[in-house]
């Protein structure tokens, strides 16, 4: 009854967020009752006293500082990329191939994918490309479920791998594992599940025997509704100068240098924030010569709105989130869970299998990737640590492997979840600029159809499990004897 009694602030987390009153509390306000309640819970029956909950929290508080700079310089880069074109670019130069309507799920895939990549933001891609897709999907006559659900699986593959996302700072800081580390550890990985999800897309396009008639893209923004604009103008003023710039035709092609730049950089091995510096000097750069900048000052306040758009809301829930993993973990919320998994976990491999799980569980439980990564990425690292011996640089591929599971299963699980504030943000913006799929396009269709996230999801654990990552370039884990399961 104790182990329960402290497991049910999590319930009254998801609860808060979840009201069947109405759409739930903000994250902001529901994260402090929980924790307060939390707080009640560690007092009255761990028997926890009130300076170790709160030592516990503010020791966690510290250890996300820097996670806190690479926000505000993520957020930075996202805007930056948006506002000078480089965004646009990306999308011109995909959509030049040609969209058919067999094609067009495909390619938003693709586009959405890599634009998340180069922004960082899975809510920011979809909001900007949503306009342009759903009314290119009109005209040429392809499937309306099949491209909310690629763009909305493209969305989120930079929020799991991009360098300036959110949720993989935050999931790469609780690990204690460098991001460019993990980003090269998934890389192979993500890019197989990417091209195993386009595969998917263009077969089911064919299997519906959609139309090869090809769209104009400048045409389709044209047909955008006022109502649509006023709604992006309001909401995400960002996507409106990118599409603007999109039905101009894009800029020139040295506007993907500030990307490119920013992914070289990653992959020699350079720190994060030197990476995001080098994306916000290449976006001036090329600005200033495409001519989106003018004004210097006017970027650099652009850049310091930035920074304060960051501070004003992500920066605040993330203090609260792991201020709550704190608490938790003070009064061990998740020991007797931690306890089931050791005693049927048989080896190393199934430990990790067991994390995946936990992680999973974690976001359907709390329906929000944030709160999955702080109060679930503590839990599985400490299962880690306390239950597998192995050398530094093993003990490292393992706390990879952890900080992927805590983001994969965060930002692709929430596309699986009906209730996940993902595919109410998502179904919420496909009927705000397409009123014409209010009626006929659900949320259950389009977490049938999301081929990207089942197969990131599915392929993860299975590849875990059974040892088959070691097929996958640098996405293996250790194996037996070089780790090996010692249960605490």
């Amino acid at each position: 009854m104790i182990s329960l009694l402290k497991l049910s602030p999590v319930v009254v987390l998801g609860v808060l967020m979840n009201s069947a009153v109405g759409p739930g509390l903000d994250i902001l306000i529901a994260t402090p009752l929980a924790m307060l309640y939390a707080t009640a819970i560690a007092l009255i029956f761990a028997r926890v006293k009130l300076s170790a909950v709160i030592d516990s929290a503010v020791q966690n508080m510290k250890g996300v500082v820097l996670v806190f700079l690479i926000l505000q310089m993520a957020y930075a880069v996202a805007t930056c990329f948006m506002e000078t074109g480089v965004a646009a670019e990306i999308i011109t130069i995909a959509l030049s191939l040609g969209v058919t309507a067999k094609l067009i799920a495909v390619i938003g895939l693709i586009v959405t994918a890599v634009l998340s990549v180069a922004t960082g933001t899975s809510w920011g891609t979809f909001a900007a490309c949503a306009p342009i897709f759903l009314w290119l999907n009109h005209i040429v006559g392809g499937s309306l479920v099949l491209t909310i659900s690629a763009i909305a699986g493209g969305s989120c593959f930079g929020d799991n791998i991009g360098l300036i996302s959110d949720t993989t700072v935050v999931s790469s800081t609780l690990q204690g594992v460098q991001i460019t580390d993990r980003v090269r550890h998934q890389g192979v990985w993500s890019l197989l599940c990417l091209g195993l999800g386009a595969a998917a897309f263009y077969a089911a396009a064919v299997m519906m025997e959609l139309p090869d008639t090809a769209g104009n893209p400048a045409e389709v923004i044209s047909a955008i509704p006022d109502s649509v604009w006023a709604a992006l103008t309001e909401k995400r003023p960002a996507a409106v100068t990118l599409l603007r710039q999109v039905q101009a035709g894009g800029l020139s092609w040295y506007m993907v240098l500030p990307l490119a730049a920013v992914l070289i950089l990653a992959g020699a091995g350079v720190h994060t924030l030197i990476c995001l510096c080098a994306g916000i000097f290449g976006s001036l750069f090329c600005g200033l010569f495409a001519g989106t900048v003018t004004d210097v000052m006017k970027f650099i306040s652009m850049v310091q709105s930035s920074f304060s758009d960051a501070g004003n809301w992500v920066i605040v829930m993330v203090l609260w989130i792991v201020a709550f993993g704190g608490v938790m973990s003070s009064m061990d919320a998740f020991g007797a869970a931690a306890g089931l998994v050791v005693k049927f976990a048989r080896n190393v491999r199934q430990l990790m299998f067991a994390n995946g799980i936990l992680c999973l569980i974690g976001n359907f439980a709390l329906a929000n990737d944030f709160a999955e990564i702080a109060t679930i990425s503590p839990i599985i690292k400490d299962l880690t640590e306390k239950n597998v011996k192995g050398s530094p640089e093993a003990m490292y591929k393992l706390a990879l492997r952890n900080a992927t599971f805590a983001d994969a299963m965060a930002v692709y699980g929430s596309q699986l979840i009906p209730w996940h504030v993902f595919m109410a943000y998502f179904i919420g913006i496909v009927y705000a600029v397409y009123p014409a799929a209010e009626g006929t396009v659900t949320i259950m269709n389009v977490i049938t159809h999301n081929y990207l996230a089942w197969i990131a999801v599915v392929s993860m654990l299975i590849l875990t499990v059974t040892g088959l990552d070691r097929f996958i370039p640098l996405f293996s884990i250790p194996r037996e004897p070089e780790v090996q399961l010692v249960k605490e």
